[in-house]
């Protein structure tokens, strides 16, 4: 089917080619350098080797190359002079030697040498390493079309080790003959290292070869699909290959148990719904009479909350995601509906009310449906945060029904960040029953710890006051603390004291002032005796007071001074 689908490039992608490289004849080679001249006489032979030795590298070439251009003699002499040296060689010891030694065979001799040089370079040489490169490359790419539509060996093939061992062997073998042609007299053999150069490369020859073989024998799959492409529909192969399928998976081993399995599902659904029918008949029966008890409920904790508005209208529907209830606030006798879309100018529940407002109102359908809950003395009930966005008396309704829950529930846990909302559950909370925790920061993160909520409950006029008490009682050594909390407790009490003359804002300076000038008159704040003792006490707390004493941090302290201004300054702010 997808070699139908693409007819064009089927039709017009070419088969594998052969690939291959060739081999090295080492037999042959093995006998040309082991060739000689059998007919030269072997003293003459080993003379004229002899006399070549001394010469150097190179002797042996230079010499047959000076033998050839030693001259015919002259016509009626025998007479033949030295090309080099223009002496007669008729007296040369030799010349003769010479002359059998580089004779017609022996120039016969480095023909063939050269010849199978010559065949070696041009046989494993030239562009042939990047030819079968190339080669390789352009089956890779055949293979990666063809193996999308037939079977296609795998074509793993390392052409750069095999060209590296292909150049080890060639250049090997050629300079064994390069030897030769230097010595051709000289017997010679191939050496190990050359031998195993040429099998390594011939090792790698093979697995070409085989490779070669199976390209070949994947043309015939190949021709196959060319010519079912040619001729092939996709649209009626690809309906015959879905019918083709659907009936194998019919008659396969495990398609009767599906079956059996399938009916037997299909009658456990029958009796799912059927089941299902019955619950939501029940369910309807149910609703009927407790969203009634529920409204009523939500409703009587609105009322408790202050809030100035009511639930009304309490019904369920069936929605594409089950079951929902749906209900109307009723605002200033206006019915709103709950999930109703707002239109323009029209009230709806997303702007009727405001945040406390839907507060307070999931705060009471969370105490109703715990009121509905038979189990609630066994369940352990978690609020996080109830009072956001509360104001202070839905607050304290909130904490009044949160301890009244502690005695139903089997246990309720309460989050929150608002430290006097917490403090306010604990003070009328059992005491025999309750615990507090706090989240602590430490270096490592956070970590969970008691809480000391008693402290947390104490202002800051009581800690100062308690502060001056333990100071006379025990004589902590903490003078200049205490001598800075005199100021800070008069006011405290002053502000309690005399409320309309001594206002928040109002510095304790001009409020001494006020009363020394109205002692004895009708609107006589404080006695004469009183004033002198608050000016004397607010003349020693000044000393200690940033707004009055620039120095108020290093002033000094007798330690006997403070004890007397602290009991005067107590009796002083007595109720």
């Amino acid at each position: 089917m997808a070699a139908a689908r693409e007819r064009d490039p089927v039709r017009t992608t070419a088969l594998f080619d052969a690939l291959g490289v060739p081999a090295f004849d080492t037999a042959a080679i093995d006998r040309i350098l082991g060739e000689d001249l059998p007919a030269l006489d072997a003293a003459a032979a080993a003379q004229v080797q002899q006399h070549l030795a001394g010469l150097g590298p190179g002797g042996e070439t230079w010499v047959g190359d000076g033998m050839r251009r030693i001259p015919q003699p002259a016509p009626g002499t025998a007479r033949v002079n030295c090309p080099f040296c223009a002496q007669d060689l008729a007296g040369s010891p030799v010349i003769n030697h010479y002359r059998a030694y580089f004779s017609t065979s022996y120039a016969e001799l480095k023909r063939r040498v050269s010849a199978a040089l010559a065949d070696i370079n041009r046989t494993h040489g030239n562009d042939l390493p990047a030819a079968f490169e190339r080669a390789v490359r352009v089956a890779v790419e055949r293979r990666q079309f063809w193996s999308r539509f037939c079977d296609v060996p795998e074509i793993a093939v390392d052409t750069a080790a095999i060209v590296r061992d292909w150049r080890s062997a060639r250049e090997a073998v050629a300079a064994a003959l390069i030897g030769k042609q230097a010595a051709p007299l000289e017997r010679m053999a191939l050496a190990q290292g050359v031998r195993d150069a040429v099998a390594a490369y011939e090792m790698r020859r093979q697995g070409i070869a085989q490779l070669s073989a199976a390209l070949q024998q994947a043309n015939a799959a190949i021709l196959v699909t060319k010519e079912q492409a040619a001729a092939g529909n996709p649209a009626a192969i690809a309906a015959d290959l879905s019918r083709l399928k659907a009936v194998r998976a019919r008659h396969s081993a495990g398609i009767a148990a599906l079956c059996n399995n399938y009916l037997t599902e299909k009658a456990a659904k029958a009796l799912t719904e059927q089941q299902r029918d019955q619950a939501r008949t029940a369910l309807d029966q149910h609703r009927t009479t407790v969203f009634a008890g529920y409204q009523t409920a939500v409703n009587l904790y609105l009322q408790r909350f202050n809030a100035g508005f009511r639930l009304d209208s309490v019904t369920y529907a069936q929605t594409r995601g089950g079951p929902t209830c749906t209900y109307n606030v009723v605002i200033n006798n206006i019915p709103v509906a709950v999930g109703a879309a707002p239109q323009p100018g029209e009230p709806s529940f997303r702007n009727t009310l405001s945040s406390g407002d839907r507060n307070t109102l999931a705060l009471a359908f969370f105490f109703a449906s715990l009121d509905q809950d038979p189990a609630l003395a066994n369940k352990i009930v978690a609020i996080d945060d109830p009072i956001s966005s509360l104001d202070d008396h839905r607050s304290l309704t909130t904490v009044q029904e949160i301890r009244r829950l502690a005695e139903r529930a089997g246990q309720v846990i309460v989050l929150s960040h608002n430290k006097p909302f917490l403090c306010r559950i604990w003070e009328g909370s059992d005491q025999t029953i309750r615990a507090a925790l706090q989240v602590a920061r430490d270096p490592a993160g956070s970590t969970i710890r008691s809480w000391n909520v008693d402290q947390d409950c104490v202002t800051e006029h009581d800690r100062r006051h308690a502060m001056l008490r333990e100071y006379l009682a025990t004589g902590t050594p903490n003078n200049r603390e205490v001598a800075k909390a005199i100021r800070p407790v008069l006011e405290a009490f002053l502000r309690v004291a005399c409320p309309e003359h001594f206002r928040p804002g109002t510095l304790l300076g001009p409020f001494r002032n006020l009363c020394s000038q109205r002692v004895g008159t009708p609107q006589e704040i404080l006695d004469a005796q009183a004033t002198q003792e608050l000016r004397d006490l607010v003349e020693y707390a000044n000393r200690f007071h940033h707004d009055t004493n620039p120095a108020w941090e290093t002033e000094a302290i007798n330690d006997g001074e403070p004890a007397g201004f602290v009991r005067r300054a107590l009796n002083f702010a007595k109720p």
